[in-house]
């Protein structure tokens, strides 16, 4: 059976990323807040915000600037963010 957690970003139990895919403390707050499919959401919109802004994800500074989006994404929920998940 699957793992299940409340999804922070879903506001709702749903199932669990098999694991840990980011880094640090910051790795541990997504695999055991963040469902996979909100993790699933924000792969396809961080490829979106890259090729937008062209960022490159070999410089540090882009590096940051990305991981301060998903963060916002993640776990700041705001209407803009309401309006990412309708549209998949």
């Amino acid at each position: 059976m699957k793992k299940k957690i409340y999804c922070h970003f879903f506001q709702k139990k749903m199932t669990a990323l098999n694991h840990k895919i980011y880094p640090g403390k910051l790795g541990e707050k997504i695999h055991n807040n963040i469902s996979k499919k909100a993790w699933n959401l924000w792969n396809k919109k961080q490829i979106i915000f890259i090729n937008e802004k062209k960022l490159n994800m070999s410089k540090t500074k882009h590096q940051k600037i990305l991981e301060k989006k998903m963060i916002n994404f993640l776990f700041k929920k705001k209407k803009s963010c309401k309006e990412d998940i309708e549209k998949y």
